[in-house]
C-alpha cells in the first residue's frame, strides 16, 4: 500500500535523514524505559541463534530510547557495526505524543507498535494475527510464504526462539540447498515487496514473513489484530502443543482414527458435528461463549488430573 502513511509527521521527519528522525522521536520523549537486543558484528545483522542450536547470537537490555538512538546514530557511522533493535514497543505507553500525531485511519481502534533498529535481518516467522505493517524510516524489504509452504521452511525449536514462535532455520540470503532442499519449492511461491519510508503492507494471518532492514536507521510501525475471535477462546498456539503432546508419538492406526476425529469435530469436514443434536444436548459443540470456554477449560483440568 504505496505512501498509505506518507502524510505522517514522523515520516516527513525520517525523509529529512537520521538525525532527523532521531531528533522528532527526541523532541517527543518517552514515558518509560524500552528493552533492546544487540547481535555481535560477525552475525551479519542477522538475530538468529547460536551455530548448535542452544542459544540465540543475541543479548537483550533495558534503558532509555534517547540513549538507544544516540548509539544507533553512532552505530551508523561505522562500517561493521553490531546488530542493535528495539522491537515491538507499545507506542502509546511509551510516546503517547507519537500515537498522537501519527494515527491509521484505517485501524483505529488498534494499538500499534514500534520497531527500531539498523541494517537487521529477521527470520521467516509466522503471528496468529492479522498485520498492517508501515515503514517510518529507511527501508524494509519484506519476503512472504503462504500457510501451506510450512513444510519447505524448516522450522526451528519450539522451546527456544529468538520471538516466540518458531521460525524458519533458512537463511533467505544465503539459502543451503544441501541443509534445506524443499526450500525451492517455497521460494516458488514467496511474494517480495521493499517498503519506502510511507510505504505500508499487510500480511495476512499466519503467513510466514522475512523483513529484513535496509538502512543504519529504520523505524517500523506495525498493528496487529484478530478477527472474528469470540471473546474467551484459548491461544491456538496452545492447541497445537496439546495437539503435540496428545497426538504425535501415537501408533500410526491410533493418529489416523484421532484424524478423523479431530476433522469430524473440530474442521467440521462433514459439516457441523452437532447438527443432529437439539439445543439443550449440544454442550461443548454448542455455539461459543466465555461461558462454554471456562467449561471447557474446567474439564480439561479435570481431565489431566
Amino acid at each position: 500500500m504505496r505512501q498509505l502513511v506518507g502524510d505522517w509527521p514522523a515520516v516527513e521527519a525520517g525523509r529529512q535523514g537520521d538525525a532527523s528522525i532521531v531528533r522528532y522521536l527526541g523532541e517527543i520523549g518517552s514515558a518509560r524505559p524500552v528493552s533492546a537486543i544487540a547481535a555481535s558484528p560477525g552475525e551479519g545483522g542477522r538475530f538468529f541463534y547460536t551455530p548448535d542450536l542452544t542459544g540465540l547470537n543475541f543479548v537483550s537490555g533495558q534503558g532509555r530510547l534517547e540513549m538507544f538512538l544516540e548509539d544507533l546514530l553512532r552505530a551508523a557511522e561505522v562500517s561493521d557495526p553490531p546488530a542493535m533493535a528495539v522491537q515491538s514497543e507499545d507506542i502509546a505507553s511509551l510516546l503517547p505524543r507519537f500515537a498522537d500525531e501519527n494515527r491509521l485511519a484505517i485501524l483505529p481502534q488498534v494499538a500499534p507498535k514500534i520497531w527500531i533498529g539498523n541494517r537487521i535481518r529477521v527470520a521467516p516467522h509466522y503471528d496468529g494475527k492479522e498485520n498492517v505493517a508501515c515503514c517510518v524510516a529507511g527501508r524494509r524489504r519484506f519476503t512472504l510464504f503462504p500457510p501451506d509452504q510450512i513444510g519447505n521452511l524448516y522450522p526451528g525449536p519450539f522451546e527456544l526462539t529468538p520471538a516466540g514462535t518458531p521460525v524458519s532455520m533458512v537463511d533467505l540470503a544465503e539459502p543451503d540447498e544441501e541443509a534445506h532442499p524443499r526450500f525451492a519449492e517455497a521460494w516458488r511461491h514467496a511474494a517480495q515487496a521493499t517498503l519506502d519510508p510511507g510505504d505500508a503492507i499487510y500480511i495476512p494471518y499466519g503467513w510466514w514473513h522475512g523483513v529484513e532492514s535496509l538502512e543504519p536507521v529504520s523505524i517500523l510501525v506495525n498493528y496487529w489484530w484478530t478477527q472474528d475471535v469470540p471473546d474467551g477462546l484459548t491461544s491456538p498456539y496452545v492447541g497445537l502443543l496439546h495437539a503435540l503432546l496428545t497426538f504425535k508419538h501415537l501408533p500410526p492406526e491410533q493418529r489416523d482414527v484421532w484424524r478423523e476425529m479431530v476433522n469430524y469435530y473440530v474442521f467440521e469436514q462433514q459439516g457441523d458435528p452437532a447438527a443432529h443434536l437439539p439445543d439443550h444436548a449440544k454442550g461443548v459443540l454448542g455455539p461459543p461463549s466465555p461461558a462454554l470456554f471456562a467449561q471447557m477449560h474446567e474439564m480439561i483440568r479435570q481431565l489431566m488430573r
